[in-house]
C-alpha cells in the first residue's frame, strides 16, 4: 500500500513539530508492506534524511498558499498513484479526488477575522480569508477522516460545519516534542539570565495576545523579567514597538533563533510559562513546560483546560489586570504542581500509532475506493 504524507512544512514551528514527530515514529514502527511517499520542499530536501527504505522522499517546489500548489502539487500526487494521502495542513490541492486524511490543527482564522493577523492590505486579506474558508470547508467535506489535536477543535468543527461530520472526526492528543526529550540545557545562558524570569514561548500573531501580556507585566515588580521566545518577524516587531513605547526594555526581552538546548534551559529555569492566547488548537509549549516541571500560568480557555485541567493558574486573556494579579499571586505563593501523571498523557508515539491505525482501517474498509 502506498501512503503519501504532506511534509512541506517540515521545518516550521507548530505544524512542523507535528509532522517531524509523526514521521519519526511511523518510520520506526510501520510494517514493511507499506510505502510512504513524503512530500518535502525541494530547497529543504537535502536536510531531511530517512533510514527506512519504505520511506521515499519526494521533493516538490510547490509551497502552501500558492496557485501552483493547486495544479502542480496535484499533478505530482496523481502521478504517484497513492492509495491514501495525508494532508497535514489545511492548504492542499482542492481538486484532489482520491481518498485522503486531513489533520486540522485549529480554526483560529475563522474565529479571529482581523487584518491585524496579516501583512497584506485589507482587500488582499479579505480575499485570502474567503479562500481559506472555501478550502477548509471542502477539506472537511471530502476527507475520509479528519484528525484534530484536541476534543476542543473537534467540537469547534462540528459547531462550524454540522453534526453530520462528527463520526469522521477523531481527536488525537499530540505530545512533547521528542527532539526535547533528554536534551541537555545550554548552561552558558546562566551567565546572561541570572535574575528570576518568566517565559512566553510561541509566535507573535495577534490571537496569541502577547500585547496584553506586555501590558500586564508592566505592573510586575522590577525584580522579575519576562522573556518572549519566538521568531523574529513583522509581528514580533510590533510587540517590540509596544515594549519600547511603554519603556519596558529593561525587564521584557526578546529571544529569537533559539536552539533546543536553549529551550531546555528556559523551561528548566523559568519561574513559570505564561501563555495569554485567545485561541489554540493544542498548546505544545504547555505540554513541554509540563515535561520540564515548569509551572503554567495561562488563559482560561477550553483547549488549555482540556490539556491541563486544574493543574495551571487561569486568567481572563481579555483582562490584563487579571493576568497581572495572577502572576503576582504566583510570585507570592510559588505553587509547585505535580505534573508526573499529566506528562504521561501526551505522547507523539501514541498519536502516531493511532494515526497509522486510521490509515490501515481506511485502506482495509474502503480498500480505498
Amino acid at each position: 500500500m502506498r501512503i503519501g504524507i504532506d511534509a512541506r512544512l517540515f521545518f516550521q514551528t507548530g505544524v512542523g513539530t507535528y509532522i517531524r514527530n509523526l514521521i519519526r515514529n511511523l518510520e520506526k514502527n510501520a510494517p514493511d508492506n507499506y510505502q510512504f511517499y513524503i512530500y518535502v520542499l525541494e530547497e529543504e530536501s537535502s536536510l531531511i534524511k530517512f533510514n527506512n527504505p519504505c520511506f521515499i522522499k519526494r521533493p516538490v517546489s510547490y509551497r502552501w498558499h500558492t496557485a501552483v500548489e493547486q495544479l502542480g502539487f496535484l499533478s505530482v500526487l496523481y502521478k504517484d498513484k497513492l492509495d491514501l494521502m495525508h494532508f497535514t495542513y489545511f492548504s492542499y490541492p482542492v481538486l484532489y479526488g482520491k481518498p485522503f486524511v486531513a489533520t486540522i490543527h485549529d480554526i483560529t482564522p475563522l474565529k479571529f477575522i482581523t487584518g491585524k493577523a496579516s501583512t497584506k492590505n485589507p482587500l488582499l486579506y479579505k480575499i485570502k480569508h474567503i479562500l481559506f474558508k472555501l478550502v477548509l470547508k471542502r477539506q472537511v467535506e471530502k476527507a475520509r477522516t479528519i484528525i484534530t489535536p484536541t476534543e476542543t477543535v473537534k467540537n469547534e468543527l462540528i459547531k462550524q460545519y454540522g453534526v453530520q461530520f462528527s463520526s469522521k472526526i477523531i481527536a488525537l492528543h499530540e505530545g512533547i516534542n521528542e527532539e526535547l526529550l533528554g536534551i541537555k540545557e545550554n548552561q552558558q545562558l546562566r551567565q546572561k539570565f541570572q535574575l528570576p524570569f518568566f517565559i512566553y514561548v510561541g509566535n507573535f500573531y495577534p490571537h496569541k495576545n502577547v500585547e496584553n501580556l506586555v501590558k500586564a507585566f508592566s505592573g510586575i515588580s522590577n525584580n522579575y523579567k519576562l522573556l518572549l521566545i519566538g521568531p523574529k518577524d513583522y509581528f514580533s516587531a510590533r510587540i517590540k514597538d509596544l515594549v519600547r513605547k511603554l519603556k519596558l526594555n529593561y525587564k521584557i526581552y526578546f529571544y529569537h533563533n533559539y536552539s533546543l538546548p536553549d529551550l531546555a534551559f528556559f523551561y528548566k529555569n523559568a519561574l513559570a510559562l505564561v501563555n495569554p492566547s485567545f485561541s489554540e488548537g493544542f498548546g505544545l509549549p504547555l505540554v513541554e513546560a509540563v515535561y520540564f516541571n515548569c509551572p503554567v500560568i495561562a488563559s482560561d480557555i477550553d483547549v488549555f483546560k482540556e490539556l491541563l485541567g486544574d493543574l495551571y493558574i487561569k486568567f481572563n486573556p481579555n483582562d490584563p489586570m487579571d493576568m497581572r494579579n495572577k502572576i503576582k499571586n504566583f510570585i507570592n505563593n510559588r505553587p509547585k504542581p505535580n505534573y508526573n501523571k499529566l506528562s504521561k498523557r501526551f505522547s507523539f508515539k501514541e498519536m502516531s500509532d493511532k494515526t497509522f491505525n486510521i490509515y490501515k482501517n481506511l485502506l482495509t474498509v474502503h480498500h480505498v475506493q
